[in-house]
């Protein structure tokens, strides 16, 4: 299971939820574990951790560069699939895609969901988002950022 900033697992802090006697007794204790980071402060991190610059995220992401810098400055809210694209912008893995959709607020991708599958895969194989594309589009399904069941 993933850790949060403050060392409980995600398994933990569930376990801490249940035995709480109220939900006000669980925020009140864990409160701060039961938070997420501000996307911008999420993908800023990332990028300061690999020494990326923003500009080559946003280019490998195939992400429009001014909205781009509005999600780094925190100005925009995005979605999901502007959050896969970042993460092939950040080369991040499965995992770490999983993580940057949850600290975004949405949805997690599904193996049984043909066109999550395929988006896993291509992350899982450290592909471009070009790549992914191009798969999506033999395998007719909704190209990322391409409306019609995309975003």
């Amino acid at each position: 299971m993933k850790e949060n900033s403050t060392g409980a697992s995600t398994q933990e802090l569930w376990a801490r939820l249940f035995r709480a006697a109220t939900a006000d007794c669980f925020l009140a204790e864990n409160g701060s574990a039961a938070e997420l980071p501000a996307f911008s402060d999420y993908i800023t991190e990332i990028c300061e951790a690999k020494g990326e610059k923003p500009e080559r995220v946003i280019k490998r992401g195939d992400i429009e560069s001014s909205y781009g810098h509005r999600l780094f400055a925190g100005g925009r809210s995005p979605s999901r699939d502007t959050v896969l694209k970042l993460a092939f912008g950040l080369e991040l893995d499965t995992d770490g895609t999983q993580q940057l959709l949850k600290v975004a607020r949405k949805a997690e991708l599904h193996p049984r969901v043909k066109r999550d599958a395929v988006v896993a895969f291509y992350l899982h194989r450290h592909k471009s988002v070009t790549d992914l594309q191009q798969a999506l589009l033999e395998n007719r399904l909704p190209l990322l950022g391409g409306g019609k069941n995309g975003e």
